[in-house]
């Protein structure tokens, strides 16, 4: 009969394979974590041209930051379409409209629903009037980046 003690002093080898796997394993996961951050570090062409726009109309800044530090951002994307439309979109939408920022002012404060699909805008009843239009100026300005 073997001794208890010698059985733990002496583990069985392990495949050489499994520590392989170990190392593919940690090397995906640090790449991922990576690539990830470069996204998050990253100034993305659509933000590029936001600042574009802002340095042509300076007026805009104001407007632009609102929207940066508001919840605006949750739903819409620069260019893309999340779970409402791209400012982009919105933009060209009414951007002939002659009336289009006092409009999308009173979207932004009073909410919507049923103008680009089923999905509810909230309402932003915190945000002053003056608030609202520097946002909406801001949003008919911007523009599609170049691809």
């Amino acid at each position: 009969m073997t001794d208890p003690v010698d059985d733990e002093e002496n583990y069985p080898p392990r495949p050489r394979w499994m520590g392989w796997a170990i190392a593919v394993v940690m090397a995906a996961a640090a790449l991922g974590v990576a690539n990830i951050g470069w996204r998050i570090m990253r100034v993305s062409a659509a933000e590029q041209a936001a600042d574009l726009q802002v340095q042509k109309h300076p007026e805009l800044a104001e407007g632009r930051k609102l929207v940066e530090s508001s919840d605006c951002m949750r739903c819409h994307g620069w260019e893309r379409h999340y779970v409402g439309p791209s400012f982009v979109d919105v933009a060209a939408k009414y951007r002939q409209q002659s009336d289009a920022d006092r409009y999308l002012a009173g979207k932004i404060r009073g909410g919507s629903v049923g103008v680009w699909g089923n999905v509810i805008m909230p309402r932003h009843p915190q945000l002053s009037e003056e608030q609202s239009l520097l946002m909406a100026r801001w949003l008919l300005v911007t523009e599609p980046t170049a691809r």
